[in-house]
């Protein structure tokens, strides 16, 4: 049930990590569209700059609160430190209330130096990205879904969803760490999915494929005839269409829903998860 302003979740607090730019911005801005007051999270004040999808992580929350009309706070800090995983929450609580959601976005497959771990990694790949790779998608998780979920639990109310990849659905000899790291990540999602049902808490993943976002396109080639925007599913999708599943899971729709993942790939892979 949506309030008087109309919006579908008008009056409750979200997190989502990872959201100055890319997927976890147009994750919030999913949810600020729908009425939340959204946490944005990044590791680096100038990370929106990197590639080209905004300027700071500070201009990012604001441009999102004015757009929607919600409240926004930028949240700064490093996921991977269980201790500032606590002030993060701790300060999206105090600013906005008790946390609602959480789309838990951050991650991705980077060396412990930044860029691209070794290409062989199922081999090759050095200890310090390995443990990199690992600590980015798996520890980051654990670290945030713990402290989120305390709260839920108390209040027993909450939506939680957890950003996976089609890498863990299918081996990948030149990504196999992060495959296995999101692997980790959808059963992970599981078991604490089957801890929260008591408390009235889902715990979903959504697990993207190839997405036009700046970091994919400005890391990569690109098959032209995979930039199709409609008439075809053997494209690579458009964000919004990646983040509207976000709606799903986090509204009326999910409230019965929980311990799946939803791969949003245009079916490149339609084998049983």
């Amino acid at each position: 049930m949506s309030d008087a302003s109309g919006k579908l979740l008008a009056g409750k607090t979200a997190i989502v990590t990872g959201s100055g730019r890319g997927l976890g911005r147009a994750f919030a801005e999913t949810l600020a569209n729908l009425g939340c007051n959204v946490g944005i999270h990044g590791m680096r004040e100038n990370g929106p700059a990197e590639y080209g999808e905004g300027t700071t992580l500070t201009d990012s929350a604001r441009e999102i609160g004015e757009k929607y009309g919600v409240k926004t706070v930028r949240a700064l800090g490093d996921l991977t430190d269980n201790e500032q995983v606590g002030r993060i929450v701790q300060e999206v609580t105090d600013a906005l209330g008790p946390i609602d959601i959480l789309v838990h976005n951050a991650g991705g497959d980077i060396a412990a130096k930044g860029g691209k771990p070794n290409p062989n990694d199922a081999v090759m790949i050095k200890e310090e990205d390995v443990k990199s790779v690992m600590d980015r998608n798996l520890l980051t998780t654990v670290f945030i879904n713990q402290h989120v979920s305390r709260s839920m639990m108390e209040r027993k109310t909450g939506r939680i969803i957890n950003i996976s990849s089609i890498a863990a659905f299918q081996g990948n000899a030149n990504s196999a760490i992060y495959s296995t790291a999101k692997a980790a990540v959808v059963e992970y999602t599981r078991c604490l999915a089957l801890q929260l049902r008591p408390y009235d808490v889902t715990v979903n993943s959504l697990a993207p494929g190839d997405t036009r976002t700046g970091r994919f396109l400005g890391t990569r080639e690109v098959d032209q005839d995979r930039m199709a925007e409609s008439g075809t599913l053997e494209r690579i999708a458009l964000v919004d269409e990646v983040a509207r599943v976000v709606e799903f899971f986090a509204g009326p729709m999910g409230q019965f829903v929980t311990g799946q993942v939803l791969r949003v790939d245009g079916g490149s892979q339609c084998w049983p998860s």
